[in-house]
């Protein structure tokens, strides 16, 4: 009679313990470097966000400016600084001298409430004729320098300059 020899019981063809633990790791690498990247990512977004919109309150600004002129049109005074007490009576480009508004403005001198951690900040100053980076004495020349600086909450996210003539 013939004796059959058994298989090992050790050969099941499955994985082995070891294959498993590798298997497990790299997965878990892999999220871990997704997750990585979506926290990134998302920060970047939030600051591109908060970028796009300094740059579209700064654009309020722009659109306000370019409707306004630069004295007041109807005493023909340019005192920097506002003539008038009210912002909805601001006549003039040089009423919004070191002008500053939280929450910002909108091209309309309404208040944008949905941006109140936003502040815009406005500088109007006289630049020479042949230098527009040389700030001059107020009245002294025909060009003025608009700025537009844009904070959140404290911190400066953007600034614009732009040179308008007097008259």
């Amino acid at each position: 009679m013939k004796i059959k020899k058994r298989k090992s019981p050790t050969k099941t063809g499955g994985f082995s313990l070891i294959e498993v633990l590798v298997a497990i790791l790299l997965v878990g690498l892999a999220i871990a470097g997704l997750v990585a990247a979506n926290t990134s990512l998302t920060k970047a977004n939030g600051a591109a966000v908060n970028l796009s919109t300094s740059e579209f309150l700064i654009e309020q600004i722009r659109e306000l400016a370019t409707l306004l002129p630069v004295i007041d049109p109807q005493s023909g005074e340019d005192t920097f600084g506002p003539e008038e007490a009210a912002l909805a009576d601001y006549d003039d480009l040089d009423d919004f001298d070191n002008a500053s508004f939280s929450p910002p403005i909108g091209c309309d001198k309404s208040l944008l409430n949905n941006f109140a951690a936003f502040t815009q900040k406005i500088k109007v100053e006289n630049v020479s004729a042949s230098n527009f980076e040389l700030v001059v004495g107020d009245h002294s020349s025909s060009f003025v320098r608009v700025t537009v600086e844009v904070f959140l909450n404290s911190r400066l996210l953007s600034s614009v300059s732009w040179i308008r003539a007097r008259y």
